[in-house]
This record gives structure tokens, sequence and C-alpha cells, in this order.
């Protein structure tokens, strides 16, 4: 027996709100365009190096350095997509990147678990990864799933199972691809196929993107950007990712961070575009700072970086992973969280990036209190029913029901109020009592509605034929991991 998965909602962006005008939009892409070619960028990777070299770049293959000149960035970025679609295992599940939107995601990849039975810190599993599928499958504000954590149990090939995790048990977009070893990507690619149907059918509907970091300050990782290519090859969207650290990895500036970071998005866009004119990329930009006292990491930084960054992906014209988010830097559920996801669900509505959100980890995504994705869905639906469009045909049938009331009467008694009343979403966390008439901590609420979750919902698996040959492509790349990992 399965459950049925209900329909994800999106949040309108209708409030999106401009940090930066159009004039400075241009400067910093002049800036990024001046970084590629007078600075230059790092690619230890020798088929990228002779991709770029065949199309025109300066290229130092004893440094492995590469100086794009601005013509050839312009020229290959302008094959890419502005808009595409991420396929769901149905098309209700389908997302569209066409900018009328914000897509909400969970957060990747973290590393520790709070057990939701025993309430104890642990490593996470591919038990885990499976389990918070399944239940940000019964989560209407949740439209793509990121691995929330890694399957420490399968070492070298985690991403695999993390990947495989996900497909059997969503019926919603999987971030599916990420670094790895060029020859266990191509089994990423073949799961992408057995699911869609065909390499025909992941082209129209890719049911899996990836992911790919840079490394700041500008430069790339040789696996990744080999992994990127397969991926790209194969019609997989793939984010690239830059994550520079002020302080550290980037200039003590947030328009220097951003501008650094945008350098290396933007060449590792142009090496996609030139292998492969047309590939469907998106933009991403998380700019983090160094604590000043501790060396730390901070997430949460007190500047408008992440919605520049989404401005910055719409001025090369790509759909923007990003924008805001809200797993930020509590160590662990408390006023910080709290305020960390009451600011970021309200930048999410005001940035308008395609996808948006990264909900359910704490400690710097980190961290994966079970919980917290039913808090988080919770306050995206309290800012998805503010967003709704207004119901001016109701406003006659009020009007005539002060007229009937009148001076110094009450509504109690009117029809119009027992039909209307309920049309107000109360949060089902909030204002919840015991047996005592004492009120609830909303935070015991959700764990609650976590466990019914886990209990009853059973997403409609994958058919037969298909989980046994996703079974035999995972016990493939186990026997290549085995080798590739002992030469």
């Amino acid at each position: 027996m399965y459950t049925k998965t209900p329909d994800i909602l999106a949040i309108p962006s209708i409030l999106r709100g401009e940090v930066l005008s159009k004039t400075e939009l241009e400067l910093l892409k002049e800036k990024t365009l001046i970084l590629l070619a007078e600075v230059g960028m790092h690619f230890p990777s020798r088929q990228a190096l002779d991709i770029f070299a065949d199309h025109g770049a300066e290229v130092d293959l004893e440094n492995e350095i590469v100086k794009i000149p601005p013509e050839l960035v312009i020229k290959a970025m302008s094959t890419a997509p502005r808009s595409f679609v991420l396929g769901g295992r149905e098309e209700r599940f389908d997302l569209h990147l066409d900018g009328s939107r914000s897509y909400l995601s969970t957060d990747g990849t973290g590393v520790h678990v709070i057990d939701f039975e025993t309430r104890e810190k642990r490593t996470s599993c591919k038990a885990d990864v499976a389990l918070m599928a399944r239940v940000c499958d019964a989560l209407p504000m949740v439209s793509f799933f990121w691995p929330m954590v890694s399957a420490s149990d399968y070492g070298q090939t985690a991403s695999l199972h993390q990947c495989h995790a996900g497909l059997t048990h969503t019926l919603k977009h999987v971030r599916g691809g990420t670094t790895m070893h060029p020859r266990l990507a191509q089994y990423v690619v073949e799961m992408a196929e057995i699911v869609a149907g065909s390499a025909e059918a992941v082209v129209k509907r890719p049911p899996i993107d990836a992911n790919i970091c840079t490394i700041s300050p500008l430069s790339h990782d040789k696996e990744g950007i080999e992994s990127a290519l397969i991926y790209a090859g194969a019609g997989i969207p793939i984010s690239f990712m830059a994550m520079p650290t002020m302080g550290s990895t980037a200039p003590a500036s947030p328009l220097g961070a951003l501008v650094m970071g945008d350098a290396e998005v933007i060449s590792a866009m142009t090496l996609t575009q030139l292998a492969y004119p047309g590939a469907p990329v998106f933009h991403a930009i998380f700019t983090s700072l160094m604590d000043p006292r501790t060396g730390g990491y901070i997430s949460e930084v007190p500047t408008a970086s992440y919605s520049m960054a989404r401005q910055l992906a719409g001025a090369w014209n790509v759909p923007c992973l990003g924008g805001a988010r809200v797993s930020g830097d509590a160590p662990t559920l408390g006023w910080q969280s709290g305020y960390e996801v009451g600011f970021g669900s309200v930048m999410t509505a005001l940035s308008g990036g395609d996808i948006c959100g990264l909900m359910g980890l704490v400690g710097s995504a980190t961290t994966l209190y079970p919980e917290e994705v039913i808090l988080d869905n919770d306050a995206y639906l309290h800012i998805y029913e503010q967003l709704k469009t207004n119901q001016f045909k109701q406003l006659d049938p009020a009007l005539e029901q002060i007229k009937e009331v009148g001076q110094r009467g009450h509504f109690l008694a009117q029809k119009h109020t027992r039909k209307h009343i309920r049309d107000f979403r109360l949060s089902p966390l909030q204002r919840q009592r015991d047996s005592q008439g004492k009120s609830r901590d909303a935070r015991e609420v959700a764990l609650e509605k976590f466990k019914e979750i886990e209990t009853n919902h059973h997403p409609q698996p994958l058919p037969p034929e298909v989980l046994k040959e996703l079974d035999k492509v995972i016990q493939a790349a186990e026997g290549e991991a085995v080798n590739l990992f002992s030469e």
C-alpha cells in the first residue's frame, strides 16, 4: 500500500526586490570578465584545458591556468538556456525554471543526525537519506529534494547511494549528481536513464540534477569538472556553486567575494557551453564570512549577498539556485534557529530565486534535527498563504454583511462568518494545548508530525523492474569503486 504524494506548492515571485541596478549589474559582469581574462582560472584537468585551447583561450598547460577572453565567455554563455525543466516522477512534480516562482529545496549535505527515536547525535547513513526523502515527499512546500545528509556508511560511493535513496523514496526531483570520479559519474547517468525511461527522456525531463562546487579562490576540482562534463553530455542540469568565505578564501568585501565567486561559476559554465552548447546550467553563489574571533564559518552574513547573487544570475540570463535560505548557523533548535528560519523565509519571498529555501539543517548545514524540516515547511506555508492572490470577488459579499450588521453589532451569527471563518490557515504546530489546557511547544508537535509521516506515508514505489535495474547499477558501481581506489 502506498500514500498519495500531495502536489507541490511554490512561492510566487510577485514581491521580488532588486538590490542592484542594471548599471551596477553590468559593472559586476565587467569585473568578472576582467578576472577571467587577466587573472584566469585554475583548471587541473587536461580535458578541460584542451577544450579551452581548441576554442581560442589562453592556456598555460604547465600551471593549468586558463585565461578566457571576454568575447569567448559572452559567446559561450549566449547558448545557456534561461529556462528548462527539472523532472519529477510525475509531470505534476516538474519544476519549470522560468523565473515566475521559487521552488523550495531541502539543504544538503549534512554529516550528523539527531536520531528521532534515541535523540542522540550520530553520524548519518543511507537509511537517513531514504527516510528524509520519504518525509519530504509528504511536505507540499518541498519541491526539490537535495539529500539532506550523507550516506557515510558507503564511503567512496556515498554520493551514488544518496542518489539511489532519493530516486527510490520520493516522487519529487532529486539532486543526484555531485563531484566524484568520472568513472563513477557515469553510473549516475545510468540511474537517471533507467528512471526516466531512456537517454532521450533524460534530456526532456531529467529526474535528477547535479551540483559541482568550485574551489575558492579561482580554482576547480579535477574530478568535479570532469564529472560535470559527463553530466552535461547526458543532458543532466548542473548548478555550479561557489562558496567564497570572506577573510580566508575571498576578500573581506561582499562585492569582491561576489565577483570572485561569479568568475568561478561563469568559467565552469563557459566550459560546459563550449563542450555542449545549450547544456542546462544554473548559477549558485553562497558568500560566507570567517569569524574574526575564532576563524570559524559564518553562513548568515549581514549583507545582501544572496539577493545580489540571484540578480547576477539573471544578468547572465541563467536560472539561480539561491537567493535566500533558512538553514543557518544555529548549533541547535532554539531562538537563533527560529530567527534564521523567519528571516530566511521572508527573504525567499523577496529574492525570487528559481530554487530557493535550503530547508531542514542547522549548524551551518551539518546537522539534521528531524523536526526542523517540519517547522521550516510550516513557516513557508505561512509565507505562501500571505502571497496568494487577493480574492476581490469576496469583497462585495463582505460589504453586504457590513451593511446588514451596521453600527455596534457583531458578525458571530452571520452565515458568511460560518462559511468563511475557516478560510484562514492557522498553523497546526502552534496554539496546540495538552489535556490540561496548557500550551504545547511547537517543536514537540513538529516531532509528533514527523513520526506520523514516518509511520504512515509511503510514496508510490518505482516499478519492480526499474528497482532491479537500479540495484544492478549500484552493484556495478561498487565493483568499479573497488578497482578504482585500489589502483
